[in-house]
């Protein structure tokens, strides 16, 4: 049954990923590879419409840099499978980069409850969206993300955000999002009807998707947290992570997994400083020192150390009495 409150509520929403797509109108009537094949061709188009709103990312890339250099936090705010790609993505971080947990936050309409079941109303909760960012301030930087451009929810924490003193921006795929004068960089990724009508866990939520993974991934990298393209960060919490620790700083230094391994054992498993410590042939309490100076950048401690890019081969041996000890250099 549908009350009067909500029958109030049934209104068209105006939003071209909402629209039907004229290629896929006869999508029912296919055999399951052209299903398939019609998906997938429609799919085509979403990295090139990422591609078009890369300047108005790199502006959300750059605050979200400012935001956790001055000691603020970035929180993603969406519903549904916005919700979900944004609680997907700030979970990953820790791991991968040893960020910490509450550095990006998620705040996904309905909470933990809503990730795996459904709960569709709470998306039209504007108080919710406002409770949910009630502690952000001006130091912070909060991104919203929704297919439509006007989920309330999501309004309702991007204007409590700004008045918080937070910078804003919108991650949407509608160019007219009425949700756009509420931020302070609409990023709109414009991918157009979806194969199914309303569907928008397809080519949107894809979108969605990448927009996530570059923007994060681009902003650990502007923060030092890689070296080169290496994950220098992760934290290894089981015997494959441990195994990848050691294949990337053979990977950083062109050195066998022998010399590799020594290294970390006297960097007493810190994988920077034993990164340092081979580049700059220089004993791990000095690396370890240099890297606390460059605010822990790979790059920036090597400058220091006077070694910026000078690899050594893959048959050189580091023979410095740093690497000689049996014991590590704490």
């Amino acid at each position: 049954m549908i009350d009067e409150t909500q029958l109030a509520q049934m209104t068209v929403v105006e939003a071209p990923t909402e629209r039907r797509n004229d290629a896929t109108s006869e999508i029912d009537r296919l055999d399951t590879l052209g299903v398939l094949l019609c998906i997938n061709d429609a799919d085509q188009s979403v990295p090139a419409a990422v591609r078009a709103a890369l300047p108005q990312l790199a502006k959300v890339v750059d605050a979200a840099v400012d935001a956790v250099r001055r000691g603020g936090r970035v929180h993603y705010v969406g519903a549904g499978t916005s919700g979900r790609l944004s609680m997907l993505d700030a979970a990953e971080l820790p791991p991968t980069y040893s960020v910490p947990p509450d550095q990006f936050v998620a705040h996904h309409a309905g909470g933990l409850t809503a990730l795996a079941t459904a709960t569709e109303d709470v998306e039209d909760d504007i108080a919710l969206g406002a409770q949910d960012v009630a502690d952000v301030g001006p130091m912070d930087v909060v991104v919203g993300l929704t297919a439509s451009g006007r989920t309330p929810y999501v309004g309702g924490a991007l204007r409590a955000a700004r008045a918080n003193g937070a910078w804003t921006a919108l991650v949407s795929n509608n160019p007219l999002a009425p949700l756009a004068h509420d931020a302070d960089v609409h990023v709109c990724v414009d991918t157009g009807p979806e194969v199914i009508a309303g569907s928008t866990r397809m080519k949107a939520g894809t979108a969605q998707k990448l927009v996530l993974h570059s923007l994060s991934t681009a902003v650990m990298i502007r923060l030092g947290r890689t070296y080169s393209n290496l994950m220098v960060s992760m934290t290894a919490t089981n015997g494959k992570l441990r195994g990848r620790l050691l294949r990337i700083l053979v990977e950083a230094t062109g050195l066998d997994e022998e010399c590799c391994a020594d290294a970390m054992f006297l960097a007493n498993g810190e994988l920077k400083t034993a990164l340092v410590s081979l580049l700059a042939n220089a004993p791990a309490a000095t690396a370890r020192a240099a890297l606390g100076d460059a605010g822990d950048v790979v790059r920036d401690a090597l400058v220091a150390l006077g070694t910026y890019d000078k690899h050594p081969t893959p048959d050189s041996h580091v023979t410095s009495a740093a690497h000689t000890s049996a014991t590590p250099d704490l």
